[in-house]
């Protein structure tokens, strides 16, 4: 298994009450998508969020977080998770949101 299962599931139950929530491997992980836009995920070593380019800013602020880069380039608008930052509920809630903020407004896909 190339991502850690715990930690999806702690995703996984804060998500749990969100109606259009669905799952999808993708980046080598597991995403969490809401109404088909990706809010956040689990990858080896951590996760990653899309708090968007208007709340990244706000999202690296998050200790334990980082410009997310696969290819080492950053991807603007997400943002790397280390296993403290996601294992801990208060930085994971905070990331959430932020991330739930960004595409509770797109149109379903």
């Amino acid at each position: 298994m190339a991502y850690d299962e715990g930690l999806a599931q702690l995703l996984r139950d804060d998500l749990a009450d969100l109606g259009g929530i669905t799952e999808r491997k993708m980046f080598g992980g597991l995403c969490f998508q809401l109404n088909g836009h990706m809010v956040c995920g689990v990858h080896k070593g951590g996760g990653m969020f899309r708090p968007g380019k208007p709340r990244e800013a706000e999202a690296l602020k998050v200790e334990g977080t980082a410009p997310l880069s696969f290819t080492g380039r950053p991807m603007g608008g997400m943002i790397d998770a280390n296993e403290d930052a996601i294992s801990d509920d208060t930085r994971r809630r905070i990331l959430i949101d932020l991330s739930l903020e960004n595409v509770k407004d797109l149109p379903p896909k």
